[in-house]
């Protein structure tokens, strides 16, 4: 029976990179939404501040400041409460003080006009960046949507669709494209793990009745010895591609977002791997070390088991002939549980890194020729750190061997 899609699951938090930086002046990196309220509001600033400018100078020469009055007085006498004018002057003294007196009237005025109309641009510049704040929002919501939907599909969610309703503008037709390439992809993400999971299921009923016939084959004790040797050989074989369908099948299921979760501490699945090796690390002369701190996760307990143990073995098995060691901790760091499997090994390459985890590869060789294995390994480790919401992080280390660190959310 073929593995079935998970159903929708909230998409996971984000987690903490151990290989990124942290990202300096992150004010300097405003979203998309800010930087549109600055340009609407930046340009009623500049189309205020150019109106402004365009009617104080209006005024100002619809006021002719500086200019002489178009009046003079000739006899008589003038009084006034605002201006300063002389008692007793003549006619051109008072001419003078009158044409200065009406001059600071028309600039004090330009001042007041100009004055309020900053008060006033600046308030309806609040008015318009909130205002562009509201209409920034409006106009993302539909990027918001396809944001949304394309997070719960990174969780392994491909029957989500973004269904934009609206107008056929651009927005709608990027998220019509990407419903496409949805439908698309789960057609052949389903047909992959259909054909995976069915494969794997048909070959294991005939490998175990050929395991079945090899084991009853070999009991007897009348066979000849050549008999019973090749015997042994074709078992180890058919164990062989025993491990190598149930890891195409836990790969299967592994690749779907987990349904059944409850609390598991990442310190007892790494002592229970740890347990599991002990005897092949002796065998090998191996030291295992390292202190488990709690760190409880929301996962499949089975999965999260495969992980550790898998990190282990490739630890134990690919290492130095004398004095190796491997390190195996656990602890809660950044706000997710970290597992880290560190050993002594051969020298590995930086660039070789990623086709560890590819599947039935090896360090510069194909994998589906070692007796260590059948290539497995890191790619199911990978698949069932992506499948709870983590991560998987390799790094060489100096003077030989990996340090494997696994984060997962909390």
């Amino acid at each position: 029976m073929a593995a079935t899609p998970a159903p929708p699951q909230a998409p996971p938090k984000p987690t903490w990179d151990p290989r990124r930086p942290a990202q300096p002046f992150p004010w300097l990196r405003p979203t998309i939404r800010i930087r549109l309220t600055l340009l609407y509001g930046g340009m009623f600033l500049i189309a205020g501040i150019l109106l402004l400018s365009i009617i104080y100078l209006l005024a100002a020469e619809a006021l002719n400041v500086g200019s002489e009055l178009p009046f003079k007085i000739v006899e008589g006498k003038v009084t006034s409460d605002i201006c300063n004018l002389p008692s007793q002057a003549s006619p051109a003294e008072f001419n003078h003080a009158m044409n200065q007196c009406v001059n600071d009237q028309r600039k004090a005025a330009l001042d007041n006009l100009l004055s309020r109309s900053l008060l006033a641009l600046l308030g309806l510049a609040v008015i318009a960046f909130a205002f562009g704040y509201a209409m920034a929002g409006r106009v993302l919501s539909p990027l918001g949507r396809i944001t949304r939907t394309a997070r719960a599909v990174a969780g392994s969610d491909l029957s989500r669709r973004i269904e934009l309703d609206g107008p056929d503008d651009e927005l709608k037709e990027l998220a019509d494209t990407f419903d496409d390439m949805l439908e698309r992809l789960q057609r052949a993400f389903t047909a992959q793990q259909r054909f995976v999971g069915n494969a794997s299921h048909e070959l294991r009923t005939p490998l175990a009745i050929n395991r079945t016939l090899l084991e009853v084959h070999l009991s007897d004790p009348g066979a000849p010895m050549e008999l019973q040797q090749l015997g042994k050989t074709l078992l180890a074989t058919n164990e062989r591609s025993e491990q190598l369908v149930e890891g195409l099948l836990l790969l299967a299921r592994s690749d779907n977002q987990i349904v059944e979760r409850g609390p598991v501490d990442l310190a007892e699945v790494a002592s229970q791997a740890i347990d599991q090796v002990h005897g092949e690390a002796e065998d090998k002369g191996v030291r295992i070390r390292g202190e488990q701190k709690p760190a409880v996760v929301q996962g499949n307990g089975v999965l999260l088991e495969r992980i550790a143990l898998n990190l282990v073995q490739n630890a134990v098995r690919y290492n130095v002939a004398e004095d190796g060691w491997v390190e195996v901790t656990t602890e809660v760091q950044h706000g997710q549980a970290l597992l880290v499997v560190s050993n002594t090994g051969p020298v590995v390459p930086a660039y070789e890194i990623d086709n560890l985890f590819e599947p039935f590869r090896r360090l510069r060789t194909e994998r589906t020729g070692s007796d260590k294995g059948v290539g497995l390994g890191l790619s199911i480790v990978r698949s069932v750190a992506r499948a709870h919401g983590g991560h998987i992080y390799a790094q060489p280390r100096e003077g030989g061997g990996l340090v494997m660190r696994v984060t997962l959310p909390i």
